[in-house]
């Protein structure tokens, strides 16, 4: 691993930072430590940082805001990729072009200031739009696949191609780069529509006054823990089994919204997924419902 980061070092591909603890980099604030986290700097900067990895057989996740992952208390011996560079915002007409890195929420509120309509769903998920696009975030009966015109995408061959809406298979939390993981998303281009600012800015509070109250955002957490199965709420599910406020470690079912799992006090990632492996053991014995899980497990095999 050290020729590997010492390789990445001489070619120049961003800033790189070495031995981190997970925690710092996802919503649950847990984890293992990571050996590495690559910034690449431009495309060029990673393509050239994936080569090296796989010239090294080192393996490497793209690492968006950390939002949807659950990442092991071991050591992930391998490196992230942040593609926090790639942050460009262009708007143009009804549209925006948008880099893989940047703020879905920045976005969302940038779009209401030019009087865009669309984005609104988007004011409170706490990820990039390279990510919300590869699990196809969504909220308030709206998702990017709603939006997203075209996506810009480095294939595993290293060939820059653009797949149009369709292609992307946009379905409920899930997309083709999702099925496809590595291909990486690089550049979005959205569609909106014209709309009153004052009107989008007060769905935007409206849906925010909604959050403060409906949601633990006073604890780490990685939002709705599983989805909801057709015709029916997972979280009513979990709270008629009363397990609001059951602990494990330091991790907790949210007395505010059962679907939530926080950290409520220094939980380890293990204190997290044994309190989700529980809770869906009880909601698949009790209602023979098998919950499907949002997060995604990284580093557990």
């Amino acid at each position: 691993m050290k020729d590997t980061i010492k390789e990445l070092e001489k070619s120049n591909v961003g800033k790189i930072e070495t031995d981190v603890f997970l925690s710092k980099y996802t919503t649950y604030r847990a984890g293992g430590l990571a050996r590495g986290i690559v910034y690449p700097k431009d495309i060029d900067s990673l393509v050239r940082t994936i080569k090296i990895l796989k010239k090294h057989s080192i393996k490497y996740k793209i690492l968006g805001n950390g939002s949807n992952l659950l990442f092991s208390d071991k050591v992930y011996e391998g490196i992230l990729i942040k593609l926090s560079e790639l942050d460009h915002v262009e708007f143009f007409n009804n549209k925006v072009r948008v880099g893989a890195g940047f703020s879905l929420v920045k976005l969302s509120l940038m779009a209401a200031k030019k009087g865009l309509t669309g984005l609104e769903f988007a004011s409170g998920i706490p990820g990039t739009v390279g990510g919300a696009v590869f699990m196809n975030a969504g909220a308030y009966k709206s998702d990017m696949g709603y939006i997203v015109q075209e996506v810009k995408v480095l294939t595993p061959d290293f060939k820059i191609i653009t797949l149009e809406n369709k292609e992307m298979d946009f379905h409920y939390r899930t997309s083709f780069l999702k099925k496809h993981p590595d291909y990486i998303c690089l550049e979005v281009v959205i569609r909106l529509k014209r709309g009153e600012r004052s009107a989008i800015e007060s769905v935007i509070k409206d849906r925010r006054k909604r959050r403060v109250l409906s949601q633990p955002l006073e604890y780490p957490s990685a939002g709705s823990v599983f989805r909801n199965p057709d015709g029916m709420f997972a979280g009513e599910m979990i709270e008629k089994l009363g397990l609001k406020g059951l602990k494990k470690g330091g991790a907790m079912v949210s007395r505010k919204h059962a679907n939530f799992i926080v950290n409520k006090d220094n939980a380890s990632s293990r204190d997290i997924k044994e309190l989700i492996d529980y809770v869906h053991s009880r909601v698949k014995d009790e209602y023979k419902v098998d919950l499907k899980v949002e997060q995604e497990f990284v580093n557990w095999e």
